[in-house]
Formats: structure tokens, sequence, C-alpha cells
């Protein structure tokens, strides 16, 4: 378990938890689940010491399921928010510590695999229990921790320079729901590199699809199917979560003090983005599996045309021979009356005569195309 102290330019590591909230900023106290469900009598009742209330017993179940969907919740005192980023797989590599990883093996998907980071956003505290592996919670203390003393020189710069303002990148976070917001935009960003392997791997397959004409790997891409629709699964109930979020938004009791809209603006806006960046991902891997579909069609196209044109090919040269084997039968027949049949030169001239009537029809039917690729 880490507990941090975050205020408008700081960040501060805690040993412990403490037995009051700072007078100042709010706390984030981030836990891997299994720390959260041996720990969760000392985090209730410092939550009860700080906020003056209790994780829900339905909500702590919530955190502790492995298995939970996107979704979201509210009391009256705190939002519970629950987010499945990527785990991390076998292979491959993804970007800046997102802890999310897709690997391939051959033109074969791995398989999509997530796993939830709850949150429970109080007005000056946020909690989030996160998996054993997930690196979500390292890489924001790290870069929290990088932005602190980024701010503070800053502010001499401004002090120095009062017409210089603060840039907009270097802000702490100012509420817990905005650092939630910051997580789990993160989150979503690793969700945004997965697009490039899923559409070289599906590349892959869709282009041995359209050259093998006895294509195999139906497994390989069942499975990246269901891969993609499993995808599309989990950025719905992400989308979901999200706006249900912004929805209880809109109904928190309105202010009069500037700074306070000016935040909650600042949340909308943001939230508004990972909703952006979820559609992006969402509408990505409709189009690939559309793609797919569009390919399996072409795929099957492709070998019914190949059929017909190999009977097209056997029908004419049936209809070249069918004359040749007209004029044999006839003249194999046993009658002894036959004309041509006690001329030296009959053999030749029926010889001739089927020649001349196999070319003619060969080149009948080259001509009409019957014997050439369309071109």
């Amino acid at each position: 378990m880490r507990v941090f102290h975050l205020g408008a330019e700081r960040l501060a590591e805690l040993d412990a938890l403490p037995a009051q909230l700072p007078a100042t900023g709010f706390l984030w106290v981030g836990c891997a689940r299994r720390e959260f469900e041996t720990q969760l009598d000392a985090l209730q009742s410092a939550l009860l010491r700080w906020t003056g209330g209790q994780l829900l017993e339905l909500h702590v179940s919530d955190l502790a399921n492995d298995q939970l969907p996107s979704n979201f919740d509210s009391t009256s005192w705190y939002d519970l928010l629950v987010f499945r980023r990527l785990a991390a797989g076998a292979g491959g590599a993804t970007p800046a510590g997102a802890g999310e990883a897709v690997g391939t093996a051959g033109h074969t998907l791995v398989a999509i695999d997530t796993n939830p980071v709850g949150f429970a956003i109080f007005d000056r505290v946020l909690l989030t229990v996160h998996p054993t592996d997930c690196q979500v919670q390292d890489f924001f203390a790290t870069r929290l921790a990088q932005i602190a003393p980024t701010i503070e020189a800053a502010d001499t710069r401004r002090a120095e320079r009062p017409g210089e303002t603060r840039a907009g990148a270097l802000r702490m976070p100012a509420s817990p729901a905005d650092l939630m917001l910051r997580m789990v935009n993160h989150m979503v960003d690793g969700y945004l590199e997965l697009r490039r392997t899923l559409t070289r791997e599906l590349g892959r397959l869709q282009q041995e699809l359209l050259e093998a004409s006895n294509f195999r790997n139906w497994r390989p891409l069942l499975d990246s199917r269901i891969a993609l629709h499993l995808l599309e699964d989990t950025c719905e109930d992400q989308q979901s979560a999200i706006q249900e979020w912004i929805d209880a938004l809109d109904e928190w009791p309105a202010t009069d003090d500037k700074a306070l809209r000016r935040e909650r603006e600042l949340l909308r806006v943001r939230a508004r983005d990972v909703l952006e960046h979820i559609a992006r991902v969402l509408g990505h891997v409709r189009r690939l599996e559309s793609s797919a579909e569009t390919a399996v069609q072409m795929h099957f196209s492709a070998q019914g045309n190949r059929t017909n044109e190999i009977m097209r090919t056997l029908t004419v040269l049936t209809a070249i021979f069918l004359p040749l084997n007209l004029v044999t039968g006839i003249f194999g027949m046993n009658f002894d009356g036959l004309p041509l049949i006690h001329s030296v030169t009959g053999f030749w001239l029926v010889s001739g005569a089927m020649l001349a009537l196999g070319i003619g029809l060969s080149a009948y039917f080259w001509r009409k195309r019957y014997l050439r690729r369309n071109g």
C-alpha cells in the first residue's frame, strides 16, 4: 500500500495512513487487490476518520472482484468507478508504463486479457485498488513526483517575471476526481496503442486469406474475431461507466465559487476527452471486425470465381470434343455401307474434318473469351 499527499505544487509519500486529513490538498491511497482485502479494516477506519463514511459492503465486494466489468455507482459521500485496463500479456510491449501488452505468435492474436482497477472517489480522498501486476500506480507516482519540482521552478520564474503565466500542462491534480480521470485516460491510451498490433496481425491474416487458394488458418482468424468482440464489449462498458460519471458530475450541487466551477468544467473537459478516446478505440475495433468479415466474404467469392472458371474451361473442352466423339461414334458403327468407309482417303478426310472442327470450335470459344481470362 502506498499513501500520497497531493497539494497544489507538491507530492509527498507518507509512511502510513495518517490520523487526520492534511489541512490542504487530498490523499491518494493506492493498494493491490490482495492488500485491500487484508487491510480492509484499517482502511475503513481511516476513511471513517477522514470523511465520516465508509465503503459499502457491496462496493467492497466490487473492488475485490477481479472479474467485474467496467461500471459506475455513487452514494451521497463517494463515487465508485471500476475501469478495466489491459492486462500484461506474453510478448510484445506497450508504452510508458501502461502495464498492458498483447503478444503475437505467428499469425495468431493472443487473447486480449483485461483486469479491473477500482476508484473510490471522496471529496478529499482517492482510494485505488489495482491488480498485483498493475504499473499504473507506480507510473503516476513517478510522473507526479517529476511534475512537482517543475511546477515549483515555473512558479519561481513566474515570481521573477510577473507577466509569465503557468503552462497548462504543469498542473498537479486539483482533486481526487481529476487524478482518477488522468489515470483512466492513461489506461485508455494503452487501448489506442493496441490498435496498431490488432491492425498489423489481422492484416497478415487477411492477406493470407485473400492470397491462399487453400486457406487453413481458420482457428487463428476465429480467435482474432473473438478478441475483437471482447475488446468491443470492454470499450462499451468503459464508455457507459464514464458517461454515467459525467451525468453524476452534472448533478453535483451548484456553487458560486468561481474556482470550483472552473475545476468542474475542467473535469467535464477531461471526461469528454476520455470518452472521445474510448470512442476512437471502439470505432477502430468495429472497422477491423467489418474488414475481417469483408475479407472472409472476398475469400469465398474468389474461391467461387475460381471454381466457375474451372467449370467453364471443362464445359468448353466438353463442347469441343462432343462433336468429335459423335463423328468417331458414327464411323465406328458396324455397318458395311457407310460413306468413305471403303475409300483409301476416307480416314484422312474424316480426320481432317474432325481436326478442322476442333480448331474451329476452339477459335470460336477463344473469341468468346471462354478459354482465357477476361482482361
